[in-house]
């Protein structure tokens, strides 16, 4: 058992550190040391140490097979392992070493990360050469061939030319089994409610670190994995019939007349983004009044919007909806497709530009449906997640770190700050099931962990008013979406994607309600509006506080079906059913060909960014 152990781990740690002396090859190729990356020793050693990770995760890939290989050796008198696994070994040489030297020679024109794109190009190989040389081909070609046969040769080192029968057959397998769970949680990533993904590597503001630090082989095939050509998903109406319909639906620019309701253009914006906190738990809504009496009180001191709605119904789709304006997408997370949302707007970018610092703060596990990957790319400098607080406060919630800790440790890190404007992201994760929460108002447990957020959010923001950040602070509130509570209402219905937004704050000139049906997508184009900003890049985001928003909507998506809501009504249509599931308080053709369009025209500009 010895010998198979030995060469199981041998085999893991040449693969391994194939990987990982890749990236600095890869940073020293694109530039790492020119004036303009000008990465430091640091930047060289913490590329390969946050890739590591995802880098083991993919040598467990790699060598499942060796792995059965071996397990099955335990029951054989004379196993040839050497010689089964070299045709493998080629098979692994090429991929690990393929996707090195493209992912290398394509950075410098992609800028971004080895993924199925490429295969876009591979039936047209003349035009996708065309912007180089025959010489830069063949060097390449040649350095493929001899990396792999180094890569080859490596691997055969370490492998046993024969593996004999074990005496202990039974307990060899128990052992092998133990190490096959050992292989899992290497793949996993851990324990974690995350799974390996291409954001962990992220870890800077700085995308150039960010790409080195990515495996390009795993890069590739989980973006395989996910790889659609969405311009020919939701096809509802040819190219001509889409654009009359859409057309107009997505003005966003300013007028003469906007409604202008801060008293400063510079304010400090703090975003709290509450874990589905839908309208039915705050009672200006109608909803329950006592379970959010601190939400109920600020909806009356602040600017209430009281029509909004939720894009979509998971917090990876809500924050992309809240941060970037985007729409909710019925079938994808954009999260999770990095090349996709590196690509989008943000409030923290377009904050950013104009000088202020930004970062996020999340009691939770950042790692999330990529989710870190999406801050880091949209213009959030500096990331807070369960991994900052104590243990015990890592504990605290099924999740992670309970709102309280969090809330807390958000108010230490803003009272200190003197000078320079800033932006603040922060989620919320108590109210989210098992709705288990050091909070006993309620015997109704979801009732009580909403609660609970809300008695969090009371005690901050009256610890905020009395400190000298509140004059110039804008404070917007907004979940991340809905919630279905109670359960006896249609999941998809619009009582679980309505939900309350509300801006408080010094920079505040008064109260003031936006009864404007809306969505929370809009939130970027109407903060950047106030601001003086602009927003045009935000193509699917409204100012809804400007003359120009003419006619109020709302668009939302659930799992593979949407719904379109103006004063005429609701619309709810499901895509796998291909009917109409909900007409309130009649059938309208308007609603349904308008939110057909919406999403033809959301899958198309995906296609495109």
């Amino acid at each position: 058992m010895k010998k198979r152990f030995t060469f199981l781990s041998l085999l893991f740690a040449t693969l391994w550190l194939i990987y990982i002396f890749q990236k600095p090859l890869f940073m020293l190729y694109n530039g790492a040391l020119s004036m303009s990356a000008s990465s430091s020793l640091k930047d060289f050693l913490q590329v390969m140490q946050h890739g590591a990770s995802m880098d083991a995760a993919m040598v467990g890939y790699i060598i499942g097979l060796p792995f059965i290989c071996v397990l099955i050796s335990i029951w054989r008198k004379r196993f040839p392992l050497k010689k089964i696994l070299i045709p493998y070994y080629i098979i692994a040489a090429l991929l690990i070493t393929i996707t090195f030297v493209v992912d290398m020679a394509l950075y410098s024109f992609w800028e971004f990360k080895l993924d199925a794109t490429i295969f876009a190009y591979i039936d047209s190989p003349k035009n996708a050469a065309a912007s180089v040389s025959l010489g830069f081909i063949l060097i390449r070609v040649f350095l493929i061939l001899l990396l792999t046969a180094f890569n080859f040769k490596l691997m055969l080192m370490v492998t046993p030319k024969m593996l004999e029968k074990t005496k202990h057959r039974v307990i060899g397998t128990i052992g092998m089994l133990l190490i096959a769970g050992i292989l899992v949680l290497v793949i996993r990533g851990g324990v974690g409610r995350s799974t390996t993904n291409v954001g962990q590597a992220y870890y800077c503001e700085n995308q150039f670190l960010n790409h080195s630090a990515v495996n390009p082989t795993f890069s590739l095939l989980a973006s395989m994995s996910k790889s659609k050509d969405y311009s020919k998903q939701f096809n509802f109406f040819d190219e001509e019939k889409r654009a009359e319909l859409f057309n107009g639906l997505y003005y966003t620019l300013d007028g003469d007349s906007v409604l202008q309701l801060l008293n400063t253009k510079t304010p400090n914006v703090l975003i709290l983004l509450l874990e589905g906190y839908g309208a039915q738990f705050i009672g200006t809504l109608g909803g329950y009044k006592d379970v959010a009496p601190n939400l109920n009180k600020l909806s009356e001191e602040g600017i209430f919007f009281t029509n909004c709605y939720a894009d979509s119904y998971r917090t990876d789709r809500g924050m992309v909806c809240a941060f970037s304006g985007y729409l909710g997408l019925p079938t994808v997370s954009l999260t999770k497709l990095p090349t996709k949302c590196s690509k989008l707007p943000s409030i923290a970018k377009e904050l950013e530009q104009k000088g202020y610092s930004t970062d996020f703060i999340y009691g939770g596990d950042i790692d999330f449906a990529n989710m870190k990957g999406y801050l880091k790319s949209t213009g959030f400098q500096r990331l807070t997640s369960a991994g900052n607080f104590s243990l015990k406060e890592q504990t605290s919630n099924a999740w992670g770190v309970n709102d309280e800790y969090t809330f807390n440790y958000l108010y230490n890190e803003l009272k200190d700050r003197k000078s320079g404007s800033w932006h603040t992201a922060f989620l919320t994760l108590s109210s989210h099931e098992p709705f288990e929460v050091p909070f006993n108002k309620f015997e109704d447990k979801v009732k009580n962990a909403y609660a609970y957020t809300d008695d969090c959010i009371g005690k901050f923001i009256n610890q905020l008013k009395t400190s000298p950040l509140w004059d110039n602070l804008l404070v917007v509130i907004v979940p991340d979406h809905g919630r279905h509570y109670p359960a006896n209402e249609y999941p998809n219905g619009p009582k679980f994607f309505r939900i309350p937004m509300i801006w408080v704050g010094g920079a505040i000139k008064q109260p003031v309600k936006v009864d404007k049906i809306m969505n929370q997508s809009d939130l970027p184009a109407t903060l950047l509006g106030q601001l003086d900003i602009d927003h045009s890049e935000f193509t699917f985001s409204r100012n809804i506080l400007s003359s120009e928003y003419k006619y109020p909507f709302a668009f939302y998506s659930y799992n593979n079906g949407f719904a379109f809501t103006d004063s005429t009504g609701i619309t709810l249509f499901d895509n796998n059913a291909n009917e109409v599931i909900i007409n309130q308080p009649s059938a309208n053709e308007n609603r349904l060909d308008r939110g057909k369009a919406i999403l033809q025209s959301v899958f198309d500009h995906l296609a495109g960014i």
